[in-house]
């Protein structure tokens, strides 16, 4: 966790000079990168700078802080009397009402010169070390993660990165490759794959005729012959051939088309002039305003009509959304994991849009209100007792909310969706086995995958995230995770009671932060709520006590609870600064990705940690679900808890 102890004022003071040549003010984030020292470390110095009245300091919004000296905001920048709502309002970068954070694309510590990148052409891989901002935006929508050690990366450019990529062109696409590889490391025959693989993504589009059924369009009439008229089968897919590269739909089988494509390699481009469904008067309420980037995903889903915003936690992706229904202005259904997400889903769409509340309504267990504007849960619309009221109604929109739960069997029985404009939200859509068919072939292509921007631009804040892999108790505890077999095991490695302690020593290391500690085991749980004196809020926990505790964390009357997996998706919990992953039941990167998104919010600190222990299965899940992190540019490194805190 920490690194330097001892350091002197003056070095804070070079530090804080260094950071104020690209922005008017500083934070612990900052000071203690350029340090070496941890964040509360740099806190204890920035506020002895403010004792010793070199700096001020001020909050930004509920929780975050920034300190700056009266000097940087003279005349130059901003009149005096205006200084601190200056200072503000530029550090603030978290309101959708407007604004955009100036100078915060600039990293101090981060330069082309640091960076080192070897190119594997045979295997399609690239290893980076120290990467820029730049390169981790060019690597998150190109390829994907494959390892990581360190500040070295391993990545992998695959067919199906290339198929996703979003570019509007080939050469495009190459041009980001070259600025990444080198001119000098560029090959030849690896430029040839990759087009191949972009022309495999556009060689077959679906699109409306003029009558209104769905025809198949091939881009080659060689692939048309070979791939199209062999995979697909007569009667089954289609009725009939046009031409010698189009088909005539059955009616009801696109999706299917696109499942079998897709297998055979050849992504196919949704360009169907999809239904408008009912007409829908709505629009953002009028202090309501889209940043730049959410802009760019409504324009880029309107033109298509269907995609997948995936914008990390706390960039405004159910506030794109609502920007979307706006644009497509028809009846929508949104289909939500559950019901707590219906009812924020209800609220954000009362108190941001210009909908009446009586034009909202929620269909599940609890309730059952088919409105203008219907939230259902997945388990509800996947029953075909209730899905055949959800078809009798002309739906312009279907929405799915964390759609990587929508590539279960959910979704498949709700194919008739794909005859609207469909659009999904996720932070993870990445599934354990690889495979991103589901998602990208029922729903539509990935939007907003440029993660490097936001934290780059102040949007959202990049987290550290900190594996410690801790001993053993005791070799008796050690004995019986021994004895035990399949889940047990993993029971017996959560509930080693060596993490009680490093659970204790984070939560006094971030004194006055809002921090939430993430179990799968109730045994766990219990028990340290027990220890700790912590609520623990799991799946017995009543309505009525969890929103009490809740509102306690939101009034910073307790600035630390315990939460089991019902504090996953969909709780309306305020921002936390830290997230200690205690344990899981496996190595979901996407579990991993909403847990440490709870602190993913503008500016303040960011930190997760994941609690290990030693000689156990945890040790393998901890670094796999930390991939899809790493991915997007987020460092990840491993403490060893003996070396920080020897036994003595």
């Amino acid at each position: 966790m920490s690194n330097r102890i001892q350091f002197t004022i003056d070095e804070v003071k070079d530090a804080v000079e260094e950071i104020h040549e690209v922005r008017p003010f500083v934070t612990t984030k900052a000071i203690s990168k350029i340090i070496g020292c941890s964040r509360e470390t740099a806190r204890v110095k920035l506020t002895q700078l403010v004792s010793q009245g070199v700096l001020k300091s001020q909050r930004v919004g509920g929780r975050a802080k920034v300190w700056y000296s009266p000097q940087w905001v003279s005349s130059q920048q901003y009149d005096s009397a205006s200084s601190k709502k200056a200072v503000v309002e530029n550090a603030r970068g978290e309101s959708n009402r407007g604004g955009t954070p100036q100078n915060s694309r600039h990293h101090v510590l981060e330069s082309k010169e640091d960076e080192r990148v070897f190119f594997f052409p045979s295997r399609r891989e690239v290893v980076v070390g120290s990467p820029t901002d730049r390169s981790q935006q060019i690597l998150a929508q190109t390829s994907h993660l494959v390892d990581s050690t360190g500040k070295g990366y391993l990545y992998k450019i695959d067919e199906t990165d290339i198929w996703n990529a979003p570019y509007d062109s080939f050469s495009d696409l190459r041009d980001d490759l070259i600025r990444l590889i080198g001119e000098e490391q560029w090959d030849g025959g690896f430029e040839s794959r990759v087009e191949d693989d972009w022309d495999r993504a556009h060689q077959f589009r679906l699109r409306t005729h003029q009558d209104g059924y769905s025809v198949l369009q091939a881009k080659d009439v060689d692939v048309f012959e070979n791939v199209a008229k062999r995979k697909l089968e007569y009667g089954s897919h289609y009725s009939e051939f046009l031409s010698e590269i189009e088909m005539r739909v059955t009616n009801g089988e696109e999706s299917s088309i696109k499942e079998t494509l897709y297998d055979a390699g050849y992504p196919v481009i949704d360009e169907r002039k999809l239904e408008e469904g009912a007409s829908l008067e709505i629009s953002l309420s009028g202090d309501i305003k889209l940043r730049d980037y959410q802009s760019k995903w409504v324009n880029h889903f309107a033109e298509r009509q269907s995609g997948v915003f995936v914008g990390p936690p706390g960039s405004g992706k159910t506030i794109a959304a609502l920007g979307a229904i706006e644009v497509i202005g028809g009846e929508t259904l949104i289909i939500v994991p559950n019901r707590e997400l219906a009812q924020q889903w209800e609220d954000e769409i009362v108190q941001k849009t210009t909908l009446a509340p009586q034009k909202v309504g929620q269909y599940h267990g609890g309730t059952k209100q088919i409105r203008p504007v219907t939230i259902a849960t997945y388990d509800t619309a996947s029953m075909s007792r209730h899905r055949e009221l959800f078809n009798e109604r002309d739906w312009g929109l279907v929405i799915a909310d964390e759609c990587h739960h929508s590539v279960a069997s959910t979704w498949k029985r709700f194919r008739e969706i794909q005859s609207k404009a469909r659009l999904g939200l996720s932070a993870t859509p990445v599934r354990e086995a690889d495979d991103p068919k589901e998602i990208y072939t029922l729903i539509g292509p990935p939007i907003g995958t440029d993660w490097g921007s936001l934290f780059a631009d102040g949007w959202v804040e990049k987290p550290d995230v900190e594996l410690i892999t801790v001993p053993w108790a005791s070799s008796k505890i050690r004995e019986r995770y021994q004895r035990a077999s399949g889940s047990k095991r993993l029971i017996e490695a959560a509930r080693n009671p060596k993490k009680q302690q490093v659970i204790n020593s984070i939560l006094k290391e971030h004194p006055g932060q809002k921090k939430l500690i993430f179990v799968d085991w109730i045994k766990q749980g219990k028990e340290l709520a027990e220890e700790l004196n912590l609520p623990f809020i799991y799946g017995e926990t009543n309505h009525v006590k969890r929103e009490e505790i809740y509102d306690r964390f939101r009034q910073g009357t307790i600035d630390a609870l315990i939460i089991s997996r019902v504090g996953d998706e969909g709780i309306d919990l305020p921002d936390a600064e830290v997230a200690i992953i205690a344990s899981t039941m496996g190595s979901s990167r996407s579990q991993t990705g909403q847990r440490a998104g709870r602190t993913m919010r503008p500016l303040g600190d960011a930190n997760v940690y994941i609690i290990l222990t030693e000689g156990s299965g945890e040790e393998d899940w901890g670094r796999e679900s930390t991939q899809y992190l790493a991915e997007k540019g987020i460092d990840v490194r491993k403490t060893d808890w003996q070396n920080i805190n020897p036994t003595p």
